[in-house]
């Protein structure tokens, strides 16, 4: 591609005992007659550590070093003011983040690339297993995955697909094991990789997924190498606990849509799943909290009916009361304990499901945190699931780890409802309840997470410690956990001659292992109490957590390895960070002025002020604006005339204003009401109370309230508040805030955006303060710009026929005829907020009614997103 031809690229694995050691080395070269850039960009497991990379150019490697965050940070700063930077991982996909580095090389010269990464290949649904990313974007001459696998327990099954695969590809998939060792190759030849007989185009573009479990013949398996022990625990054949089940879910306005249809579909899938042993109950949230029944239900064919139509009728309104919705599920947990309505032994589990963030009853998050913890008390486990991007990450992950569950993700895509499944699956066969595994306290030191509130059906439990004495080769262990019919106790022994006797097949073990294998998952477990810790605690966790990360050269959130280029390159230095969870990153072009109050005026066609603008001619030309009580005004200049609608929807809906793919600027506002019902409006006001501007390319994202303006640039956050008069630049982005009044951005080459801030008098009995947004030179965004406003940043036509009289004598109705559309109009006024946010100028403009059909696209309730980014 572009004269680099990639001749090779090896992909080597090695696992031992589930430990995973993986290689990537892709070799190039230059065939062009002129220095050419060659990118290395590779996707590994979020749940991998890169260890190790270096580049050999010509003979001469430029190795990466790894090195604490804030040090590696400066250096890079110092890089960055020389113009000498790039930053290397960034998160993509669901499941990966994408490591790419970049190098100039001379005409006729050779690269190449060696990235090394490691993880614990964790146990689900019966099987251990390992995902590669494939993806080398041309055909590559000598291309090869090998997996080598060495596990002392031996091999129960081993299995290798690719989405890819081809059924002409299925036979290059080489496969073999036996006893303690597993081999999979994939080494297809040129021909077998093009996309058809001639064709340049590779059809390796996917996932490769390899996957294994061992044989058990005992419960459990302890090995010892050099000091450090492992020990794996997964008994099979027990009896399967009952389990108690609440549900709690978000059914506030923003999951309206297809979020409530797939949440309803997984839900029905579910009750289908359900054992009759089972006791169950459902907690909806909005505005309000309503219940299915009063207390845990059991499981039987009639209940699960009458689950199944009252989830079918489950709809989706109001705000968000996250806090009352999980304390009604909790309080009826503690009930049906208390009251013996469940099994003394039961595994008791709740499943939070929410899109958005708690913005009625206690919508404190921190308060919401401690009120929880103390309800549950360490008695149940708490799953939270954030549905798309609009969630608190981080608060769901603290709150879910404080009360022994975990948070996951839950993509907006068409297979959410699989998604939602899947993770109930993985938790819906609980085995064992509290769960502990005792060490000799004074032979071990440095001993991973021991005490564990559930096991589940195909899952393991992994400890790994240090000894005390490093010479130390026997260990025995004590096992207790309750199950099904009783308590389940077991004791283990073993001695380092078993161990050894597994470990002859030297050549299949890189490294200590077993040392690397502790320090992984003790790295893994400080970094996930760090999440919930606070004060000198998350110090001392933090300095563990950096102290083993530096030694075992591991690329974790606090350390960053910096990798430097050759002087060609002006020895630019490009640094790997570890991408955390729940930072999304958007990028704005151009610059946008939004009011709360949602009222749009869009400008088309024209740059040049037409007379119904006259009063602004000294302005540059305003093309769109939302201002007012979602009042959108369409500018069309050759007819000297204006389109205007409005939106009525609930406060809480997030709208999409402007959405350009290709200059990756989105721009959504989200609505407020009236501080209280108005008795005398059939329809309620709304305003925007919040606007979110966010440019993809530019990895920033500017959120704007009544009361703030917070800009967040990759994982950095600046804040500032109205009354602040600023102007900031930085690369691409120019942000200005004129005191009280306005805000404008701009963005590269691309658009730019006015916020204007209205403020109502504070004692109001009825109005809050609220935003308006206007966009300059919106032709520098791209003809694919869409949106409630960024539809009609292209020229728009109407023709008026029959102009007659309305029901209000001062404001006649007319047929409209507009894309196609024959709609009836009405003769009014509508306020431009631009020159005056406090008492505005009325501008002339024909109004289409319920909610501008038949004039935007769709139908409004299409532009309702789920989030602010």
């Amino acid at each position: 591609v572009n004269g680099i031809e990639i001749y090779s690229m090896k992909i080597d694995s090695k696992v031992t005992s589930r430990f995973a050691h993986n290689v990537i080395t892709s070799r190039a070269v230059n065939r062009g007659n002129v220095s050419k850039e060659v990118f290395f960009d590779v996707e590994l497991p979020k749940t991998a550590f890169i260890t190790n990379f270096s580049m050999t150019i010509d003979g001469v490697t430029y190795p990466g070093t790894i090195k604490e965050k804030e040090a590696a940070k400066k250096q890079y700063e110092k890089a960055v003011s020389r113009g000498q930077t790039a930053g290397l991982v960034k998160a993509s996909g669901r499941k990966t983040e994408k490591f790419t580095v970049s190098v100039n090389i001379k005409a006729a010269s050779k690269v190449t690339f060696e990235l090394t990464y490691e993880e614990l290949l964790k146990r689900q649904f019966g099987k251990y297993e390992m995902f590669i990313k494939v993806k080398p974007k041309q055909l590559v001459k000598d291309f090869e995955i090998e997996v080598d696998i060495f596990e002392p327990q031996g091999l129960a099954e081993l299995e290798a697909e690719g989405t890819f695969i081809t059924n002409e590809l299925q036979n290059t998939i080489k496969k073999t094991f036996s006893g303690k060792k597993g081999h999979i190759s994939f080494k297809p030849t040129l021909d077998q990789q093009r996309t058809c007989a001639n064709c340049s185009q590779s059809v390796l573009d996917g996932d490769f997924t390899v996957r294994y479990d061992v044989k058990r013949t005992t419960p459990d398996n302890l090995q010892i190498v050099n000091g450090y022990f492992v020990h794996f625990f997964a008994p099979t054949n027990l009896p399967k606990l009952s389990k108690n089940i609440i549900f709690v879910l978000d059914t506030s306005g923003s999951m309206s849509g297809r979020e409530i249809e797939q949440t309803k579909e997984a839900l029905l899938k579910i009750l289908d799943d359900i054992k009759e042993d089972d006791f169950f109950n459902f907690i909806l949230f909005d505005s309000d909290i309503s219940i299915w029944k009063e207390t845990l239900i059991k499981a039987t064919p009639e209940n699960l009916d009458e689950a199944r139509k009252f989830v079918r009728q489950i709809s989706a309104q109001g705000m968000t009361n996250l806090h009352g919705g999980l304390m009604r599920g909790i309080d009826i947990l503690n009930a049906a304990h208390e009251e013996n309505l469940v099994p003394k032994r039961s595994a008791s589990i709740i499943i939070m499901l929410t899109d958005g963030q708690p913005n009625v009853g206690v919508s404190n998050t921190h308060e919401i945190e401690k009120a929880v913890k103390k309800a549950i008390d360490g008695r149940y486990t708490l799953y939270n699931l954030g549905f798309g991007s609009g969630v608190d990450y981080g608060f769901l992950e603290r709150m879910a780890l404080e009360n022994k569950g975990l948070a996951r993700r839950i993509y907006p895509d068409s297979d959410a409802a699989l998604q939602l499944q899947g993770f109930y699956d993985e938790v819906s066969n609980p085995m064992l309840i509290d769960v502990e595994l005792n060490y000799p306290e004074n032979e071990i030191s440095d001993l991973t997470t021991n005490s564990f509130k559930h096991f589940y059906d195909g899952s393991e439990i992994v400890v790994a410690g240090r000894f005390v004495d490093s010479n130390q080769n026997h260990l025995s262990v004590d096992v207790r956990g309750e199950g099904a019919n009783d308590a389940l106790l077991y004791t283990t022994q073993q001695g380092a001659e078993e161990t050894a006797q597994a470990f002859q097949e030297q050549q299949y073990i890189f490294g200590e292992y077993i040392e690397r294998l502790w320090a992984y998952l003790t790295i893994e477990q400080l970094l996930e109490k760090r999440i919930t810790a606070t004060g000198e605690e998350k110090e001392n966790l933090t300095a563990q957590a950096l102290a083993l990360s530096l030694m075992y050269k591991f690329v974790t959130p606090l350390t960053s390895m910096v990798v430097t280029k050759p002087e060609e390159d002006n020895n630019e230095e490009g640094i790997a960070d570890k991408p955390t969870e729940g930072i999304n990153i958007f990028t704005i072009p151009g610059m946008c002025v939004a009011y709360a109050k949602s009222f749009l005026i869009v400008k088309l066609i024209s740059s040049n002020p037409s007379p119904l603008y006259h009063t602004y001619a000294s302005q540059p030309t305003w093309y769109t604006s939302v201002d007012g009580d979602p009042h959108f005004i369409i500018s069309v200049p050759q007819k000297k005339d204006a389109i205007c609608f409005n939106i009525n929807e609930n406060p809480g809906m997030i709208l999409n204003l402007i959405n350009d793919p290709v200059t990756g600027i989105t721009v959504n506002g989200e609505l407020i009401g009236d501080k209280r019902v108005n008795s005398d409006a059939k329809i309620q006001n709304s305003y925007f109370g919040k606007l979110g501007i966010a440019n993809k390319h530019l990895d920033v994202k500017l959120t704007v309230t009544p009361e703030t303006i917070t800009i967040q640039n990759g994982d950095e956050k600046t804040g500032f508040t109205w009354l602040d008069s600023v102007t900031l630049q930085q690369a691409g982005l120019t942000l200005i805030i004129n005191r009280k009044k306005t805000l404008v951005l701009s963005m590269g080459s691309g658009a730019s955006f006015v916020v204007v801030l209205h403020q109502v008098w504070k004692k109001h009995p009825l109005h809050q303060d609220f935003l308006g947004l206007y966009t300059l030179k919106s032709d520098k965004l791209s003809e694919q710009t869409h949106g409630l406003l960024g539809q009609f940043f292209k020229p728009i036509d109407f023709t008026i026929l029959e102009v007659h009289p309305g029901s209000d004598p001062k404001k006649p109705d007319a047929t409209m005829i507009i894309k196609n559309n024959e709609l009836t109009v009405t003769r009014g006024w509508q306020k431009d907020y631009r020159r005056d946010p406090k008492h505005g100028v009325d501008v002339p403009c024909w109004f289409v009614h319920d909610n501008g059909a038949g004039l935007i696209d769709g139908v409004h309730t299409d532009y309702i997103v789920s989030s602010l980014f």
